[in-house]
């Protein structure tokens, strides 16, 4: 995703747009949304890996109702009666993304949320590459699909009682686009189509304009079998022992053992890339020197511990189990190995990553962060961390990773009476913060005073 706008969703009021980058780092008060901004990118994600109804309360969120959601303006302006949010981003074809650095290129998608039921649905779902060249869905209770290329606009209008074969998802539409195309090189009907403009009816290239459209969703669904990683901003407990079984993913990190241990026992080239890494970084983060998975018995499915080691200047010393160490190594694993495993999402929402983590090792996780930041791999950050914003200038300035100023951004949440202003910050070439708001920094000597008691 290239871009994020939104308008009328819970605190944002007005109309805004910001930049997302390959690593974009949300900072702010407390209460200015940006957990709300995160959940939000979780159901544009949805939406572009297939997904029918959106749900704002998937773990990790909980955005509560349609009333929860919709801005409210006050008691004169009361709840808004819709929502709307939308995204841009680089076409995929044959599941790699264009390279041109030609705007149209972008695949621009914009969404109305209305109310039905206490829930939010889909009213209206934008797909554009231009103005001219564009698919449209609407209709809560009916279904409408209008699409439009330089040559024509065309309406599906099917009779009231068949409103359920209209189609309605990515998957129904390819198909449908499929059948058109056949009837258009067969001369088979009308299509049920209805002209608004040009054209009575499209041709194959008007089709296949159409159908480039659809294909960005439906590739990425293909692609991208678990599309997002969502972190919660607390993670699970550690236990001293674990009995194995199959790792089902959670936000709180809680299959985490049961990964290492899997793929400990039924994958060892995977298990020691990842435990190299591992060990990179708890040197780098001065967290551990060595993590180990520790079966209590020779039968395959024996319980089992995490243990990790630190290393003296002569001597290593002995393996403690991890929940010996302190929250910072458990707290952070979880984070860690999602974001160095192999079979990784291209998308991660990560809530205050540095919970419990010394200084020193809030500064490596945000260079990790820099390490694996890419165009196919992109990290959004919620973070009070000024060590990890720093690691990220620094990474820029000193090209310590192949960052550039343009792969960093930089969302400053500001309050303002009832609603947020978002602001957009970049980086220069030295690494300096440009456009920082005149409350920018002094969010952050605010979070330095909480913290110390001041």
């Amino acid at each position: 995703m290239k871009e994020i706008t939104l308008k009328n969703y819970r605190c944002f009021r007005d109309e805004q747009s910001v930049r997302l980058a390959p690593l974009t780092l949300l900072v702010g008060d407390n209460g200015t949304g940006k957990t709300s901004f995160l959940a939000l990118i979780r159901v544009l994600s949805q939406l572009a890996s297939g997904i029918r109804e959106p749900n704002f309360n998937m773990t990790p969120f909980d955005l509560g109702s349609f009333d929860d959601i919709a801005h409210y303006r006050g008691p004169r302006g009361g709840r808004a009666k819709t929502f709307e949010a939308g995204f841009s981003a680089r076409q995929i074809e044959n599941g790699r993304k264009k390279e041109s650095t030609d705007e149209s290129r972008l695949i621009d998608v914009y969404v109305e949320f209305a109310k039905q039921g206490p829930a939010p649905v889909f009213k209206r779902i934008r797909i554009s590459r231009s103005d001219e060249l564009y698919l449209e869905i609407q209709g809560i209770e009916g279904v409408t699909n209008r699409f439009g290329t330089p040559n024509g606009e065309w309406e599906l209008v099917l009779p009231s009682e068949n409103l359920k074969d209209v189609p309605s998802t990515f998957l129904e539409l390819t198909l449908w686009l499929n059948n058109a195309k056949y009837a258009v090189e067969n001369n088979r009907g009308d299509l049920g189509l209805k002209s608004l403009k040009g054209k009575n009816l499209p041709a194959i290239e008007d089709l296949d304009a159409i159908e480039a459209l659809v294909r960005y969703f439906r590739t990425r669904e293909r692609r991208y079998g678990k599309s997002i990683f969502s972190s919660a901003p607390i993670r699970s407990k550690p236990r001293r022992t674990y009995d194995p079984r199959r790792p089902f993913e959670d936000a709180k990190g809680d299959y985490v053992p049961m990964y290492l241990a899997d793929m400990y026992v039924r994958n060892k080239r995977v298990w020691q890339s990842l435990e190299y890494s591992l060990t990179d970084f708890g040197k780098e983060s001065g967290l551990f020197d060595e993590i180990i998975v520790k079966p209590l018995g020779s039968r395959v499915g024996a319980p089992f511990q995490i243990q990790i080691r630190k290393f003296g200047k002569r001597l290593k010393g002995p393996p403690r189990n991890l929940i010996d160490v302190g929250y910072g190594v458990s707290q952070v694993l979880p984070t860690v190995i999602e974001l160095l495993r192999p079979d990784a999402p291209p998308i991660f929402l990560l809530q205050q990553p540095e919970v419990h983590l010394h200084p020193s090792a809030q500064a490596a996780l945000g260079s990790l962060f820099c390490q694996i930041a890419n165009d196919s791999r992109q990290l959004i950050v919620e973070t009070h961390s000024d060590y990890i914003l720093d690691r990220a200038r620094m990474a820029v300035r000193d090209k310590a990773s192949n960052l550039k100023p343009e792969d960093v951004s930089v969302l400053y949440f500001e309050r303002r009476n009832l609603g947020v202003k978002l602001h957009s910050l970049r980086f220069d070439q030295e690494g300096n913060v440009l456009g920082a708001p005149k409350g920018y920094r002094q969010f952050f000597l605010d979070e330095i005073r909480k913290s110390l008691g001041l």
